[in-house]
């Protein structure tokens, strides 16, 4: 099943079929049974036609964090190394691949983020920028994971390029995250689920990509367990798994381009650079 958020209610979709539920929605998926909850609510809701899945928002409470993790793919392992080798950073990469604990970092409050059909933005102090698709997770304060969803973590590679150190400035700023268009609430997403990425400049697709999620090489299960170490979620959280899709390097972002990251099951996530 698949959850939407729209202004004060929740779609839910089951075998294209829409009801609408009018509930909070941070506590109404903050639920470690939501699947169930779900398979019982639609015995009890009307069925509403598909026109009600207009102004679509982002797909997070208004009391929820987004994090993200590094470096879970070899292609971002790589990636990493070629952007920060003239800084001396590229061998904290490579060790981080390896290591028992992974990248993880704080990428963004609900305000900085988007949904679907919204503009996302490269920062103007920036000359090298990208998107970079990631299998999203939704997670229980209990740090269950109930749902899946489609990120965008807009990324700065030239900053991050210049000094790891400037990893924060590199990946949080105003509009630096799109999520979306829904959550895909299911006991487990399977390992050959693809995550698609394709970016179109003045009608043309300029670059396109593809990976499965079984190349990531941290299980998903690893990576909530080092966000919750030390951390509580009273009403739970959303991570960002890395990317393993990374444009070559003589490639960045402008303005009008049109960002399409599909992920199988899930749906597309579509945003245009401001």
């Amino acid at each position: 099943m698949k959850l939407y958020k729209i202004k004060n209610s929740i779609i839910i979709e089951k075998e294209n079929k829409f009801y609408l539920c009018k509930e909070n929605w941070d506590t109404f998926i903050n639920d470690d049974s939501l699947l169930q909850k779900l398979e019982m609510l639609v015995q009890t809701l009307p069925v509403s036609t598909n026109d009600i899945l207009k102004d679509i928002l982002a797909p997070i409470g208004n009391n929820q964090e987004l994090w993200a993790c590094g470096v879970t793919y070899l292609r971002s392992k790589v990636g990493r190394q070629e952007e920060s080798k003239l800084s001396g950073g590229a061998y904290f990469y490579a060790k981080v691949y390896e290591a028992e604990r992974p990248e993880v970092f704080f990428k963004s409050t609900p305000h900085r983020i988007v949904g679907t059909n919204a503009f996302v933005r490269i920062r103007k102090d920036s000359t090298w920028d990208v998107p970079e698709p990631e299998l999203t997770l939704v997670v229980t304060s209990s740090g269950k994971i109930i749902g899946y969803t489609i990120g965008n973590d807009m990324s700065s590679r030239s900053i991050e390029g210049e000094n790891p150190l400037y990893l924060p400035q590199a990946k949080t700023y105003d509009a630096c995250a799109a999520l979306g268009p829904c959550i895909f609430v299911t006991n487990k997403i399977e390992a050959h689920t693809n995550i698609h990425l394709e970016i179109n400049r003045n009608s043309t697709t300029v670059f396109k990509d593809s990976i499965a999620i079984s190349q990531m090489k941290r299980t998903l299960e690893e990576l909530v367990s080092f966000v919750y170490r030390e951390c509580s979620f009273p009403d739970g959280c959303l991570i960002m798994t890395g990317t393993g899709i990374v444009p070559p390097n003589n490639f960045t972002l402008q303005s009008g381009d049109e960002i399409k990251i599909s992920i199988d099951n899930i749906g597309t996530l579509l945003n245009t650079v401001q």
